[in-house]
């Protein structure tokens, strides 16, 4: 979307002009699944899909909200002295959410603001929309009312605002992809000590095909909740001989030699995939950097068989998706991407193979599916800013 069709839509919407214009990368996750909550290691890169949008500053305590995404719903108001959640305010809760934590940590918001959204995350995707959405609320106050903001600062407030004021128990990696993201640079996040490093992402002749199952799904309705449970109780029961403060603080043979422990088969089942994707995302790390890219991929698909059987959190669209791209010529890896349950897959494919790629998958999932899957390239891009 270019800076005058924002600036014209916000026009159009609230018969003023915007004082600024911003915009919020969603993220994809290289590999590192269901790892963020469980003291792990993430590879995470902000993608040039996000969310833009267009504010200015009121003179009362009103904010007036508008997404393109929800249209139908028209301007939403909400008053700076009423931050509760509300389910008819449907998508503002994030926004509300953001701005309550930022008065809650002594940031001085007196006035409201108008703001038009825009995004072209598909909703339900997997690719981040929600964190992407909080970040650009975060700007947008940053900016709007000149607040001095470290970004970790923002990245938290942004998942408090998931954890506390949606009811979603995730973890931070989403927020830090998107806060922090760099320019043709993937984060190698340890969730733990929140030490991170930017590491260049070069796949030579290969780029990433983002496969959208069209399958949408609600975080808060889903599984996920009850798998961070299950990985909490088995880690607590390896804590009865193990000195650990977390799942990703083990390795798989320390697994393996603990396990006896858990008392429950899924409980065992999920630590398993905490604990071996957090070593698999140390190996993927160390195959980029020393250019073994085909390493990198088989780590990839790897991570998929371990979310599939260990984790099940994948399904038969995202499987189709996956298990269909690793019999193509040409593709490195793949494996689902974000918390499954529907949402995307992610493909590194050589350049030259992409519209054969699309089109045999796209045919092997329309015959079991029933419907067609989006596609997207992605390019790997910095975190969120003013326009």
């Amino acid at each position: 979307m270019t800076n005058t069709e924002l600036q014209t839509r916000f026009q159009e919407v609230f018969k003023s002009e915007a004082d600024a214009l911003f915009f919020s990368p969603g993220r994809i996750n290289l590999i590192g699944e269901h790892t963020d909550y469980n003291g792990g290691h993430v590879f995470p890169a902000a993608i040039t899909l996000g969310t833009y949008g267009a504010a200015s500053k009121r003179t009362d305590t009103i904010c007036r909200f508008y997404s393109e995404n929800f249209s139908d719903l028209g301007i939403i108001e909400i008053d700076l002295n009423q931050l509760v959640f509300a389910k008819e305010d449907n998508w503002t809760n994030y926004a509300k959410g953001v701005i309550k934590f930022l008065k809650e940590a002594g940031h001085d918001i007196p006035y409201g603001f108008d703001l038009y959204v825009n995004g072209n995350i598909p909703n339900g995707s997997g690719l981040s929309s929600s964190a992407s959405l909080e970040l650009l609320v975060g700007i947008v106050c940053e900016k709007l009312f000149d607040l001095q903001l470290e970004r970790l600062d923002l990245v938290k407030i942004g998942k408090q605002t998931e954890n506390q004021f949606i009811g979603v128990n995730s973890g931070i990696m989403d927020q830090f992809a998107i806060g922090l993201g760099a320019d043709k640079k993937a984060i190698y996040l340890d969730t733990n000590s929140l030490e991170y490093e930017l590491v260049p992402l070069d796949l030579g002749h290969y780029q990433i095909v983002i496969m959208n199952t069209n399958k949408r799904r609600e975080l808060a309705d889903s599984k996920y909740n009850e798998r961070r449970s299950e990985c909490e109780a088995a880690l607590e029961e390896l804590q009865t001989k193990l000195v650990i403060d977390s799942l990703g603080a083990i390795d798989n043979e320390t697994f393996d030699q603990y396990a006896y422990l858990i008392k429950d088969s899924n409980r065992l089942k999920r630590a398993r995939h905490a604990v071996s994707e957090n070593q698999r995302t140390l190996e993927a790390l160390k195959a980029l950097q020393a250019g073994e890219l085909d390493k990198f991929g088989r780590l990839i698909n790897a991570s998929h068989v371990s979310l599939e059987h260990d984790y099940q959190v994948t399904g038969i669209e995202l499987d189709t998706l996956v298990h269909s791209a690793w019999e193509q010529d040409g593709v490195l890896g793949a494996r689902m991407t974000g918390a499954g349950f529907g949402g995307c897959a992610i493909a590194i494919v050589e350049k030259e193979k992409v519209q054969s790629f699309k089109e045999a998958i796209e045919a092997k999932y329309l015959d079991v599916i029933g419907y067609k899957p989006g596609f997207y390239i992605a390019e790997v891009a910095q975190g969120s800013y003013v326009l």
